[in-house]
């Protein structure tokens, strides 16, 4: 076996041993079994939530087991035919099957990733909040880009967006949008992107001149059922209003519109679909997810770093840098992960990104000690 397939064969078996380390591998069948006694316990079903919350962490157990099993039998498979290739000096077996063996380092390096994301919510849905910062129209534009570009991103994952609330600037772009992104491990990812995203390019809007932009992205897990977040009727006030904006597909035109404002963290949140009910329900769950991820803070250093580093959105309070001129280069403050891709960026390629806060995180490293390593 030729020393660059080696080196390949060397990274899948080293990806196996952090997946089987994650899920316990060892004890994997066994938990498994249990799993399917108490599923086939008709009294699990008594207490519906319950019952939920088991066959979830069932499911994610056998998806986690086919994974390691997968990948161990394919790396298994492909060298065995390089193996035999090369006994029959058979050039093209040996071909296709180093070309799935590096195919598969990256499906292993992705999974070894993704199993990285075993917080408490990592797996949950996501509400992303975007809002405009120092910069004016030049910001509320930087804004709706990046609201395409998260969009985009989650499109490419297959996660479904949900539009929450959108207020328009006065000129171009937004002021504010919140989505919610529905799919697997959606708030594991998105987490890694609260802060202050900081634009540089030459205006749009005839000054010709070299702008610096700002927007503010905070992440924000769903918290589902099993999850309780007391809520004090006494420290909310609920509003209603007629929605505002240019027109479109978003706007609505009803007083329908539900805006919860939550006393003692000065926490706001909206809603805007056409059913005054389902917004009251849908803003609530907003303002749950919020107050859950200030628990979380309280917790969580590297969180509560994160969320601080995000401050007001301008200078000194940046977490990425997209600079479109003199040069083009986006750059991660955090990680130092950078691409001249621009483009690639802003049309939802953020995986690079994603994954290397999160290792970094994994890592024990804050944002303290990335800069200091700079």
């Amino acid at each position: 076996m030729r020393a660059e397939i080696q080196s390949v064969v060397e990274d899948i078996q080293k990806s196996l041993e952090l997946l089987g380390q994650r899920m316990d591998r060892a004890t994997a069948d066994h938990r498994l079994e249990e799993f399917n006694a108490r599923a086939e316990d008709p009294d699990l079903w008594n207490d519906p939530a319950h019952a939920q919350k088991v066959m979830r962490e069932r499911q994610t157990l056998v998806d986690q087991m086919a994974t390691h099993d997968g990948i161990r039998q394919d790396l298994a498979d492909n060298i065995e035919l390089i193996e035999l290739g090369e006994m029959e000096d058979d050039a093209e077996v040996v071909a296709d099957a180093e070309g799935a063996l590096k195919a598969l380092k990256e499906t292993a390096a992705k999974k070894e990733l993704e199993a990285l994301l075993n917080g408490e919510t990592d797996a949950n849905d996501s509400f992303l909040e975007i809002k405009s910062g120092a910069g004016g129209t030049e910001a509320c534009d930087w804004a709706s880009m990046l609201a395409r570009m998260y969009v985009r991103w989650a499109e490419q994952r297959g996660y479904s967006v949900e539009l929450q609330e959108e207020t328009p600037g006065t000129e171009a772009g937004i002021k504010s949008v919140t989505y919610q992104i529905k799919g697997h491990n959606a708030y594991g990812w998105l987490k890694s992107e609260s802060g202050t995203h900081r634009l540089v390019r030459i205006s749009p809007f005839g000054k010709g001149t070299r702008e610096t932009s700002f927007a503010a992205v905070g992440a924000y897990p769903v918290i589902d059922d099993n999850i309780e977040i007391e809520v004090n009727p006494a420290d909310i006030r609920i509003d209603t209003y007629r929605s505002s904006g240019a027109g479109g597909q978003h706007v609505n035109t009803t007083d329908s519109a539900v805006r919860i404002t939550h006393a003692p963290t000065g926490i706001v949140v909206t809603s805007s679909e056409k059913s005054q009910h389902q917004n009251r329900d849908i803003a609530m769950k907003a303002l749950k997810s919020r107050l859950y991820q200030l628990e979380l803070d309280k917790r969580s250093a590297v969180v509560n770093e994160l969320h601080e580093a995000k401050g007001d959105a301008g200078w000194g309070n940046q977490i990425r840098s997209y600079v479109m001129q003199p040069y083009q280069m986006v750059k991660d403050l955090r990680t130092n992960f950078e691409t001249a891709d621009t483009k690639g960026v802003l049309d939802g390629d953020l995986d690079g990104f994603m994954a290397a806060t999160l290792a970094m995180d994994v890592a024990g490293k804050s944002r303290a000690d990335a800069r200091a390593e700079e």
